[in-house]
Protein backbone atom coordinates (compact mmCIF):
# COMPACT_ATOMS: atom_id res chain seq x y z
CA UNK A 1 0.00 0.00 0.00
CA UNK A 2 1.51 3.49 -0.93
CA UNK A 3 1.53 6.38 1.21
CA UNK A 4 2.07 9.98 0.02
CA UNK A 5 2.02 13.08 2.28
CA UNK A 6 -0.14 16.36 1.04
CA UNK A 7 1.89 18.97 1.99
CA UNK A 8 -0.66 22.64 1.80
CA UNK A 9 0.82 25.81 2.66
CA UNK A 10 -0.94 28.71 4.88
CA UNK A 11 -4.10 26.67 5.21
CA UNK A 12 -6.77 27.23 7.79
CA UNK A 13 -9.26 24.54 7.38
CA UNK A 14 -12.04 24.35 10.29
CA UNK A 15 -14.22 22.34 8.96
CA UNK A 16 -12.47 19.42 8.41
CA UNK A 17 -11.68 16.53 10.76
CA UNK A 18 -9.19 14.14 10.93
CA UNK A 19 -10.24 10.49 12.30
CA UNK A 20 -7.19 9.25 14.68
CA UNK A 21 -5.67 6.13 15.11
CA UNK A 22 -5.64 4.84 18.30
CA UNK A 23 -3.48 2.27 20.30
CA UNK A 24 -4.10 0.55 22.65
CA UNK A 25 -1.15 -2.05 24.66
CA UNK A 26 -2.68 -4.78 25.47
CA UNK A 27 -5.24 -4.67 22.65
CA UNK A 28 -5.28 -4.70 18.87
CA UNK A 29 -5.33 -1.02 17.39
CA UNK A 30 -9.08 -0.10 16.75
CA UNK A 31 -9.74 0.40 12.64
CA UNK A 32 -9.27 4.00 11.26
CA UNK A 33 -12.16 5.43 10.11
CA UNK A 34 -11.95 7.55 6.90
CA UNK A 35 -12.61 11.02 6.51
CA UNK A 36 -15.67 11.73 4.52
CA UNK A 37 -16.59 15.69 3.22
CA UNK A 38 -20.09 16.41 2.60
CA UNK A 39 -18.65 19.14 -0.26
CA UNK A 40 -16.46 18.59 -3.51
CA UNK A 41 -13.17 18.77 -3.32
CA UNK A 42 -12.98 22.16 -5.54
CA UNK A 43 -14.93 23.75 -2.89
CA UNK A 44 -12.33 23.67 -0.18
CA UNK A 45 -9.85 24.61 -2.70
CA UNK A 46 -11.65 27.42 -3.70
CA UNK A 47 -11.36 29.49 -0.33
CA UNK A 48 -8.27 28.46 0.03
CA UNK A 49 -5.15 31.24 -0.49
CA UNK A 50 -1.70 30.27 -2.09
CA UNK A 51 -2.79 26.64 -1.96
CA UNK A 52 -0.66 23.91 -3.70
CA UNK A 53 -1.93 22.25 -6.99
CA UNK A 54 -4.71 19.19 -5.91
CA UNK A 55 -2.20 16.47 -6.02
CA UNK A 56 -3.12 12.81 -8.06
CA UNK A 57 -5.44 10.31 -7.10
CA UNK A 58 -3.62 8.02 -4.05
CA UNK A 59 -4.61 4.87 -3.87
CA UNK A 60 -6.91 5.18 -1.09
CA UNK A 61 -9.32 8.41 -0.73
CA UNK A 62 -7.44 11.84 0.46
CA UNK A 63 -8.01 12.11 4.37
CA UNK A 64 -8.06 8.18 5.40
CA UNK A 65 -5.50 7.82 8.30
CA UNK A 66 -4.02 3.91 8.53
CA UNK A 67 -0.78 4.00 9.82
CA UNK A 68 0.24 2.61 13.12
CA UNK A 69 3.16 3.97 14.86
CA UNK A 70 2.86 1.21 17.93
CA UNK A 71 2.96 -2.26 19.02
CA UNK A 72 -0.79 -3.94 19.24
CA UNK A 73 -1.25 -6.65 21.28
CA UNK A 74 -2.86 -9.75 23.58
CA UNK A 75 -2.24 -12.42 25.49
CA UNK A 76 -0.77 -13.90 29.01
CA UNK A 77 2.11 -11.69 30.08
CA UNK A 78 3.11 -13.56 32.69
CA UNK A 79 5.91 -16.37 33.03
CA UNK A 80 5.27 -19.57 30.72
CA UNK A 81 2.41 -17.15 28.69
CA UNK A 82 2.41 -15.31 25.32
CA UNK A 83 1.47 -12.28 23.41
CA UNK A 84 0.29 -12.54 19.68
CA UNK A 85 0.41 -8.87 17.92
CA UNK A 86 0.79 -6.39 15.29
CA UNK A 87 4.11 -4.36 14.78
CA UNK A 88 4.34 -0.91 13.64
CA UNK A 89 3.69 -0.13 9.91
CA UNK A 90 7.42 -0.05 8.09
CA UNK A 91 9.13 -2.46 10.58
CA UNK A 92 11.96 -4.21 9.25
CA UNK A 93 13.21 -5.54 12.55
CA UNK A 94 11.44 -6.44 15.69
CA UNK A 95 13.02 -8.58 18.73
CA UNK A 96 11.63 -9.14 22.27
CA UNK A 97 14.78 -9.15 25.13
CA UNK A 98 16.95 -9.00 22.55
CA UNK A 99 15.54 -12.24 20.47
CA UNK A 100 14.87 -11.60 17.10
CA UNK A 101 11.26 -12.07 16.15
CA UNK A 102 9.64 -14.00 13.01
CA UNK A 103 7.01 -10.83 11.73
CA UNK A 104 4.29 -12.47 8.88
CA UNK A 105 3.88 -10.45 5.99
CA UNK A 106 0.80 -8.85 7.30
CA UNK A 107 2.72 -7.33 10.29
CA UNK A 108 1.36 -10.28 12.50
CA UNK A 109 3.93 -11.66 15.18
CA UNK A 110 4.00 -14.26 18.06
CA UNK A 111 6.13 -14.52 20.76
CA UNK A 112 6.28 -15.89 24.80
CA UNK A 113 8.12 -15.97 27.90
CA UNK A 114 10.10 -18.87 29.15
CA UNK A 115 9.03 -20.41 32.66
CA UNK A 116 11.36 -18.34 34.43
CA UNK A 117 11.66 -14.95 32.34
CA UNK A 118 13.07 -12.17 33.74
CA UNK A 119 10.28 -9.50 35.04
CA UNK A 120 10.73 -6.86 32.30
CA UNK A 121 11.34 -7.51 28.81
CA UNK A 122 12.12 -4.79 26.12
CA UNK A 123 9.75 -5.55 22.66
CA UNK A 124 11.51 -2.93 19.77
CA UNK A 125 10.87 -2.31 16.32
CA UNK A 126 13.18 -0.53 13.84
CA UNK A 127 11.02 0.91 10.94
CA UNK A 128 12.46 1.57 7.61
CA UNK A 129 12.44 5.66 8.65
CA UNK A 130 14.91 4.80 10.93
CA UNK A 131 13.26 4.85 14.06
CA UNK A 132 13.22 2.92 16.74
CA UNK A 133 9.77 1.77 18.62
CA UNK A 134 10.15 0.29 22.12
CA UNK A 135 7.55 -1.39 24.29
CA UNK A 136 8.61 -1.71 27.75
CA UNK A 137 6.73 -5.51 28.79
CA UNK A 138 6.10 -5.94 32.70
CA UNK A 139 6.15 -10.39 33.17
CA UNK A 140 4.64 -11.64 35.92
CA UNK A 141 6.07 -14.15 38.12
CA UNK A 142 4.24 -17.08 39.17
CA UNK A 143 4.55 -18.82 42.46
CA UNK A 144 5.52 -22.77 41.18
CA UNK A 145 4.51 -25.57 43.08
CA UNK A 146 8.53 -26.34 44.53
CA UNK A 147 9.00 -29.03 46.94
CA UNK A 148 12.53 -29.41 49.06
CA UNK A 149 13.26 -32.79 49.78
CA UNK A 150 16.11 -33.91 52.22
CA UNK A 151 17.82 -36.16 50.00
CA UNK A 152 20.30 -36.50 47.99
CA UNK A 153 19.51 -35.93 44.23
CA UNK A 154 20.19 -39.03 42.01
CA UNK A 155 22.93 -39.15 39.16
CA UNK A 156 21.08 -39.09 35.83
CA UNK A 157 21.76 -41.31 32.88
CA UNK A 158 25.07 -40.25 32.08
CA UNK A 159 26.98 -43.39 31.18
CA UNK A 160 28.23 -44.12 28.11
CA UNK A 161 26.18 -47.58 27.07
CA UNK A 162 22.68 -44.83 27.53
CA UNK A 163 24.09 -41.93 26.15
CA UNK A 164 24.87 -44.27 22.85
CA UNK A 165 21.34 -44.53 22.68
CA UNK A 166 19.60 -41.02 23.95
CA UNK A 167 22.09 -39.36 21.75
CA UNK A 168 20.30 -39.70 18.15
CA UNK A 169 17.03 -39.17 20.13
CA UNK A 170 18.43 -35.60 21.49
CA UNK A 171 19.36 -35.24 18.36
CA UNK A 172 15.95 -36.19 16.38
CA UNK A 173 14.35 -34.32 18.67
CA UNK A 174 16.75 -30.62 17.88
CA UNK A 175 16.05 -31.00 14.63
CA UNK A 176 12.16 -31.61 14.25
CA UNK A 177 11.99 -28.48 16.17
CA UNK A 178 14.27 -26.56 14.03
CA UNK A 179 12.13 -27.04 10.89
CA UNK A 180 10.41 -24.05 9.76
CA UNK A 181 6.31 -24.65 8.31
CA UNK A 182 3.92 -22.65 6.87
CA UNK A 183 1.98 -23.51 9.70
CA UNK A 184 -0.79 -21.43 11.65
CA UNK A 185 -1.62 -22.57 14.09
CA UNK A 186 -0.14 -20.12 16.41
CA UNK A 187 -3.18 -17.52 15.45
CA UNK A 188 -5.77 -19.78 16.70
CA UNK A 189 -7.27 -20.46 20.38
CA UNK A 190 -6.08 -23.97 21.49
CA UNK A 191 -7.72 -26.47 22.24
CA UNK A 192 -7.19 -29.39 24.89
CA UNK A 193 -6.24 -32.36 23.15
CA UNK A 194 -7.81 -34.57 25.37
CA UNK A 195 -9.93 -34.11 28.48
CA UNK A 196 -8.64 -35.91 31.81
CA UNK A 197 -8.07 -35.76 35.27
CA UNK A 198 -4.55 -33.16 35.76
CA UNK A 199 -1.88 -35.49 37.27
CA UNK A 200 1.10 -33.23 36.56
CA UNK A 201 1.48 -29.33 36.33
CA UNK A 202 3.75 -26.72 34.32
CA UNK A 203 6.98 -25.86 36.27
CA UNK A 204 6.30 -28.36 39.08
CA UNK A 205 10.11 -28.97 40.92
CA UNK A 206 12.22 -30.85 42.99
CA UNK A 207 15.25 -29.21 45.24
CA UNK A 208 17.23 -31.74 46.79
CA UNK A 209 19.03 -30.37 50.36
CA UNK A 210 19.76 -27.02 47.86
CA UNK A 211 20.30 -28.30 44.66
CA UNK A 212 17.50 -27.82 42.24
CA UNK A 213 16.17 -30.55 39.66
CA UNK A 214 14.71 -30.33 36.70
CA UNK A 215 11.37 -28.97 36.45
CA UNK A 216 7.97 -30.10 34.53
CA UNK A 217 8.36 -28.97 31.06
CA UNK A 218 4.33 -29.47 30.21
CA UNK A 219 1.24 -30.88 31.86
CA UNK A 220 -0.01 -34.79 32.32
CA UNK A 221 -3.21 -35.30 31.72
CA UNK A 222 -4.63 -38.65 32.50
CA UNK A 223 -8.26 -39.76 30.80
CA UNK A 224 -6.87 -43.55 31.06
CA UNK A 225 -5.22 -45.96 28.76
CA UNK A 226 -5.71 -46.16 24.70
CA UNK A 227 -7.90 -43.40 25.27
CA UNK A 228 -7.96 -40.76 21.52
CA UNK A 229 -5.83 -37.13 21.56
CA UNK A 230 -5.82 -34.70 19.20
CA UNK A 231 -4.01 -31.92 17.90
CA UNK A 232 -4.49 -28.47 19.77
CA UNK A 233 -4.41 -26.08 16.76
CA UNK A 234 -3.23 -26.61 13.41
CA UNK A 235 0.28 -27.53 12.05
CA UNK A 236 2.58 -30.04 10.39
CA UNK A 237 4.03 -33.14 12.12
CA UNK A 238 7.88 -33.17 12.22
CA UNK A 239 8.52 -35.99 13.88
CA UNK A 240 6.15 -38.96 14.50
CA UNK A 241 7.94 -42.23 16.04
CA UNK A 242 7.81 -44.85 18.71
CA UNK A 243 10.38 -46.53 20.80
CA UNK A 244 12.38 -43.24 22.66
CA UNK A 245 14.07 -44.12 25.77
CA UNK A 246 12.04 -41.49 27.99
CA UNK A 247 9.23 -40.08 25.51
CA UNK A 248 8.12 -43.51 23.95
CA UNK A 249 5.78 -42.56 21.23
CA UNK A 250 6.34 -38.99 20.70
CA UNK A 251 4.99 -36.42 18.26
CA UNK A 252 5.71 -32.86 17.73
CA UNK A 253 3.77 -30.52 15.65
CA UNK A 254 4.88 -27.79 14.56
CA UNK A 255 2.07 -24.74 14.79
CA UNK A 256 4.46 -22.07 12.89
CA UNK A 257 6.54 -18.64 14.30
CA UNK A 258 8.91 -21.40 16.35
CA UNK A 259 5.55 -22.66 18.28
CA UNK A 260 5.38 -26.29 18.64
CA UNK A 261 3.81 -29.15 20.90
CA UNK A 262 4.85 -32.21 21.72
CA UNK A 263 3.14 -35.25 23.05
CA UNK A 264 4.92 -37.43 25.06
CA UNK A 265 4.01 -41.54 26.18
CA UNK A 266 1.63 -42.81 23.31
CA UNK A 267 0.51 -45.99 22.87
CA UNK A 268 0.07 -45.65 19.15
CA UNK A 269 0.72 -42.80 16.73
CA UNK A 270 -1.93 -41.83 13.91
CA UNK A 271 0.05 -39.60 11.96
CA UNK A 272 2.92 -39.26 9.65
CA UNK A 273 6.14 -36.61 9.65
CA UNK A 274 5.02 -34.14 7.20
CA UNK A 275 1.60 -34.60 7.63
CA UNK A 276 -0.43 -31.28 7.93
CA UNK A 277 -3.13 -31.57 10.49
CA UNK A 278 -6.25 -29.68 11.53
CA UNK A 279 -7.22 -28.46 15.31
CA UNK A 280 -9.44 -31.48 16.62
CA UNK A 281 -7.75 -33.75 14.35
CA UNK A 282 -6.97 -37.75 16.12
CA UNK A 283 -3.43 -38.12 16.44
CA UNK A 284 -3.11 -40.73 19.08
CA UNK A 285 -3.76 -42.41 21.97
CA UNK A 286 -2.65 -42.18 25.35
CA UNK A 287 -0.42 -44.49 26.91
CA UNK A 288 2.52 -45.28 29.27
CA UNK A 289 5.71 -45.53 26.91
CA UNK A 290 9.07 -44.60 27.53
CA UNK A 291 9.60 -43.15 31.23
CA UNK A 292 5.78 -43.18 32.87
CA UNK A 293 4.38 -44.33 36.04
CA UNK A 294 1.57 -45.13 34.63
CA UNK A 295 -0.84 -44.08 31.58
CA UNK A 296 -1.34 -40.50 30.64
CA UNK A 297 -0.63 -37.82 28.17
CA UNK A 298 2.10 -35.20 28.58
CA UNK A 299 1.68 -32.20 26.46
CA UNK A 300 4.39 -29.52 26.14
CA UNK A 301 4.63 -26.32 24.39
CA UNK A 302 8.07 -24.26 23.33
CA UNK A 303 8.84 -21.40 21.30
CA UNK A 304 11.81 -21.37 20.37
CA UNK A 305 14.01 -22.08 23.75
CA UNK A 306 11.34 -21.26 26.16
CA UNK A 307 9.34 -23.77 27.45
CA UNK A 308 5.27 -22.45 27.94
CA UNK A 309 2.97 -23.52 30.58
CA UNK A 310 0.21 -25.04 28.04
CA UNK A 311 -3.22 -24.23 30.28
CA UNK A 312 -2.42 -21.05 29.47
CA UNK A 313 -3.54 -21.34 26.01
CA UNK A 314 -6.46 -23.25 26.93
CA UNK A 315 -7.69 -22.08 29.77
CA UNK A 316 -9.18 -24.51 32.57
CA UNK A 317 -11.06 -27.59 31.19
CA UNK A 318 -14.42 -27.69 31.29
Amino acid sequence: MSRRTVQWGAIAIASLGLAGLMSCTGSEAAAPEAVSSAEPEQAYTATIENAQPIPEPLDEPVGRVNLNTRFSFSGEMTQGGFIRGVVPDGTVRASLGGQVLEVADDGTFFAAFDRDSAGSLDLVASTQAGQTVTEALTITPREWDIERVNVSRRGGRSSEAYWKIRKPEYEAINAARAKVTDAQGWKQDFIWPVKGRISGRFGRQRIYRGEPGSYHSGIDIAPGNGVPFVAPADGVVVLARMGFSLEGGLIIIDHGMGLNSAFLHSSKIAVKEGESVKQGQYIGNVGATGRATGPHLHWGLKWNSARLDPLLFVGPMN
